[in-house]
């Protein structure tokens, strides 16, 4: 109890440096004083220590098992091993609210705690949003959804949870926990959520620094050079998690894919969209002074995606199994995304005319116009994703009955985007600054033409006739000719001019610009993972049948031979439901499965867990779905086939070793102002 209570007035103690910091850096960036301003960023940075202590102290109690705290009670129980205790940090919504709100302090402290040397004139604006964002969630933590509620029980034997007994109330103390949600159990669910919420949270800094210059009236790109790589490490935690849960859902949901256009899988997709294109489009800022005015947009709009994500999934206002249930923080959730919204596109109107560009797009055909192209097709993306996700809430208001947006929707809508994405990502590498002839650039992509024809002749003899499968496969061969292509040209010329072998002049390169070729290799990882796509989507089969020991099931050149069932009580409170298989293809024997269903009961929750034999070139994937009497050994299994879904995986390696390689620190170079600040900066505090 002495646990809760301190961890309650820890959180206490950290929002009011929160409030204390929004206020004093106002004053000083008011005052111009520089006392005032140092004040603020150490207040700004104590949260974190003080959030680790809460933290810590909350993983104290679902070690130790102190069910008294309402929290403790619903996310674990004494089965559970070490580790999944843990995790439970984050494995309800109170738990998630305060890591979330520890991850927002630590990426504050860091932000905080670097050379302000540039930006010293943005720098209180910067702490103000800080401090207002966290804030925000430390008042969800402290007043809406805290983790150190404790269970009270009256005189009519009526429980409830808070923070305060009621009169006549005592302490309750269950006798074990209700133990964590078994979806929440599988390695990539326990690494998931950090993943998604270290890429929502990084995202919060470029936007600090876009507010910060906005603040200012500043028209140069530092707040863009200053926030890079903060960028770009969200990108990568953000890219990471949603992999990560896709590969969840394959493994866990037992339905044989990846990707199910689940609401709050949109909700996280489409803050990746518009970062995506942020990143894009702040090379074309940085490199001719353009799209000032688009960038600032893009920013905006994706902080606030993040908080509309966090908002559809933490208040229950969509069905989704990433969903935390139902909740009281739908009101504070809209109000603070109405305030911050409307507050930040008033701030970019009113220095509207102080973000001039310093060049002006002269040609589509170009560079600068392949950018723009390709962020309107995300946009486009972005728009079908929004209206598919907001338009079951429309619906319910207005009608009374919420209308589901389903696959199909998505599937056709965003299809062709996808596609002329791909196109864009061949013909963009190939095109030069400000302008391009036609001539020039049919000079430059007719060898990349020429090698996607292989592949396109390839799959045609390997028999793929589906005419959406033909073009995909095209224009997948088409993207990855045109990046390789770079990559083979620079080491060339670099072979040249150094006198080194291909292998190190590859490697030089890499070194010599991450950002453009760790940019190609993100390119060639996304391509990877259409191929998966594309095999999955247009590909895949499936069967279904009961059979009786000893008796087969077919699919494609696969047949499955069912051989045992048993079960057994495992030591984290689970009933284990196994069966045994064999696999042959074409006849020969290729491996032995188990597919089985756990079943937890402390949750009352089972959990299907697939048997799967993959290969480069496919998965033959088995679901154990329904048996009868053990003594009988009769059971129903579900049966698919993926083609290519292990390029998807692989892919997605790709793709972050691609995001890791841009964002990899370089040497510091001197910044070089293009345009001096239109307001005085706060003098540095004497050291």
């Amino acid at each position: 109890m002495i646990l809760a209570d301190l961890g309650q007035l820890l959180l206490i103690l950290a929002f009011a440096c929160t409030v204390y910091a929004t206020v004093v850096s106002l004053v000083a960036a008011r005052r111009k004083h520089a006392g005032l301003l140092e004040s603020s960023r150490v207040a700004s940075i104590l949260p974190f220590p003080i959030l680790t202590a809460a933290c810590l102290l909350l993983v104290l109690m679902l070690i130790n098992g102190n069910f008294e705290v309402a929290y403790v009670t619903s996310v674990s129980s004494r089965s559970m091993p070490t580790y999944l205790r843990v995790t439970a940090l984050w494995g309800g919504q109170q738990g998630s609210l305060l890591f979330w709100s520890w991850l927002s302090s630590l990426f504050i402290a860091f932000m905080l705690m670097r050379d302000w040397r540039y930006e010293r004139d943005m720098q209180p604006y910067v702490i103000a949003t800080a401090a207002v964002t966290l804030g925000f969630y430390l008042i969800l933590n402290i007043f809406y959804e805290s983790p150190f509620q404790k269970i009270w029980i009256d005189q009519f034997g009526v429980t409830s949870s808070s923070i305060f007994p009621k009169v006549g109330a005592e302490l309750y103390i269950p006798p074990d926990g209700n133990g964590l949600n078994p979806l929440l159990r599988h390695p990539g669910m326990i690494i998931h959520p950090p993943m998604l919420y270290l890429g929502f949270i990084g995202l919060i800094v470029p936007f600090c620094f876009a507010i910060g210059a906005l603040a200012v009236g500043r028209q140069d790109d530092v707040w863009i050079r200053a926030s890079r790589r903060w960028t770009l490490v969200a990108w990568l935690f953000l890219s990471l998690g949603l992999v990560l849960g896709g590969r969840w859902a394959y493994d866990v949901l037992g339905w044989g894919g990846y990707w199910a256009w689940d609401p709050v899988e949109i909700a996280a997709f489409m803050p990746w969209l518009t970062a995506t294109a942020f990143v894009h489009s702040v090379i074309i800022q940085e490199k001719r002074g353009m799209f000032k005015h688009w960038n600032m947009v893009l920013i905006i709009l994706t902080y606030a995606l993040v908080v509309l994500g966090t908002f559809l999934t933490r208040t229950g206002v969509l069905s989704s199994v990433h969903a935390f249930a139902e909740s009281s923080l739908g009101v504070p959730f809209f109000v603070f995304l109405t305030v911050t919204l409307v507050g930040s596109l008033a701030l970019l109107i009113w220095r509207w005319n102080t973000l001039q560009n310093d060049r002006v797009l002269s040609s589509w055909l170009s560079r600068e116009g392949m950018f723009l192209l390709n962020n309107i097709v995300f946009m486009a993306i972005l728009a079908t994703c929004f209206w598919g996700v907001i338009y079951p809430i429309i619906s319910e208001a207005f009608t009374g009955q919420k209308i589901t947006v389903g696959p199909p929707f998505y599937e056709r809508t965003t299809g062709p985007m996808f596609a002329l994405m791909l196109l864009l990502m061949g013909v963009a590498p190939l095109t030069a600054w400000t302008m391009m002839s036609i001539k020039r650039l049919g000079q430059a992509i007719w060898k990349p033409a020429a090698f996607s024809l292989l592949g396109l002749a390839f799959a045609l003899v390997t028999g793929v006739r589906n005419g959406y499968a033909l073009l995909g496969i095209w224009l997948c061969t088409w993207a990855a000719a045109v990046n390789l292509y770079e990559f083979h040209r620079g080491a060339i010329a670099r072979r040249k001019t150094q006198s080194v072998g291909y292998g190190l002049a590859m490697w030089q390169l890499l070194k010599r610009d991450r950002r453009r070729y760790g940019g190609y290799m993100t390119h060639i990882g996304i391509i990877l993972m259409a191929i998966g796509i594309i095999g999955l989507e247009l590909f895949q089969t499936e069967t279904q049948g009961s059979v009786a020991v000893n008796e087969s099931l077919t699919l494609q050149d696969y047949t499955m031979t069912y051989k045992t069932l048993h079960e057994y009580e495992a030591d984290d409170g689970r009933l284990v439901t196994v069966a045994t298989v064999d696999v042959y293809q074409d006849g020969e024997f290729v491996t032995t499965l188990q597919p089985r269903r756990d079943f937890y009961f402390e949750s009352r929750q089972a959990m299907t867990i697939p048997g799967v034999h993959g290969t480069i070139e496919e998965d033959f994937y088995v679901l154990l779905v329904g048996w009868k009497d053990i003594a009988v050994e009769g059971a129903t299994f579900k049966l698919y086939h993926n083609p290519l879904v292990n390029w998807l995986w692989f892919g997605g390696l790709i793709l972050i070793l691609g995001i890791g390689v841009a964002s990899w620190p370089e040497r510091r170079e001197p910044m070089v102002l293009k345009t001096r600040p239109t307001t005085k900066a706060i003098p540095a505090a004497a050291d």
